[in-house]
């Protein structure tokens, strides 16, 4: 399982997705370009002390990103208002690599026709859309609840 972010627009959700993946064991991969400049200092910025570079993959580009041996593992599965799915009926398999747009345009259409699902988190009528790290931890939280990946975790 791995959560992918698909050009990101904004450093603070940048953050956000880097401390998720690091709570819960998972590797976040980052499709490039972003819409910031994406350094070591921002990237430690935005991640604070969550920035396990062991979890955390740059790809330089959509074809460098579809490309990467990591595809082969499971399916590309898509998270846009789109959707055809609810994510909560939807199957996961342990190796899939959840996808998420970028906040201000999401994906291109070359995306959507690549992905083996489309899902989408429905709303509540006449509301748009979820932060895009608020949607990713519900659909996250539901992959790794199906697939009983939760990182084991010591007894307060």
């Amino acid at each position: 399982m791995r959560l992918a972010l698909f050009q990101p627009d904004i450093p603070q959700n940048l953050g956000a997705a880097i401390r998720l993946t690091a709570c819960v064991a998972v590797p976040l991969e980052v499709i490039e370009p972003c819409a910031f400049p994406l350094t070591d200092k921002t990237l430690k910025r935005a991640a604070l002390d969550y920035g396990d570079p062991s979890h955390l993959m740059l790809q330089p580009s959509w074809d460098a990103f579809i490309t990467d041996p990591a595809r082969l593992e499971g399916r590309l599965i898509l998270f846009t208002t789109r959707g055809a799915q609810p994510f909560h009926r939807f199957a996961f398999e342990p190796g899939d690599t959840l996808l998420f747009g970028r906040e201000s345009a999401g994906v291109p259409d070359a995306v959507h026709d690549y992905a083996q699902a489309r899902l989408l988190i429905p709303l509540a009528p006449g509301l748009r859309s979820l932060n895009v790290i608020t949607a990713a931890s519900m659909a996250l939280g539901e992959a790794l609840r199906q697939t009983d990946l939760w990182p084991a975790s010591e007894p307060l």
